[in-house]
């Protein structure tokens, strides 16, 4: 798991697309060579077929939006490093069905991680006296 968290300043919005695309942007997931929003849309994808608990393939991804499975791919793989997707099979669907579930586990995952930290930066404080 490899995740980037960035402190964005959160504009008041009831836009949905802006507030999808800062949660987004504070998780690391989009950058600045995404100029079609290819990720952003993958992701978008994603948390519809989540929503009704379907599993899709990154061919009917590709489909859906129109670009080509490298592509696909090549954002599912990032999602899934980041630890937001699985693979099921050869389907992809969010590790959740809400994304507050989603952000939730990733939370745990990092208390996780720090507690392990924690405990190695622990045992070399006490081995160097």
């Amino acid at each position: 798991m490899k995740i980037t968290l960035w402190k964005i300043r959160k504009e008041n919005s009831d836009n949905i697309n802006q507030e999808l695309q800062w949660l987004g942007n504070s998780l690391g997931l989009f950058n600045l060579r995404d100029r079609d929003s290819s990720c952003f849309r993958v992701f978008i994808t994603l948390i519809r077929k989540a929503k009704r608990n379907q599993p899709v393939s990154s061919d009917e991804i590709a489909e859906i939006l129109g670009l080509t499975r490298g592509t696909v791919v090549h954002h599912l793989a990032r999602l899934i490093d980041i630890g937001i997707v699985i693979k099921e099979e050869r389907r992809y669907i969010l590790r959740e069905r809400d994304l507050q579930q989603v952000i939730g586990d990733i939370k745990k995952d990092m208390e996780f991680i720090f507690s392990e930290l924690d405990k190695v930066a622990k045992d070399i404080d006490e081995k160097l006296g």
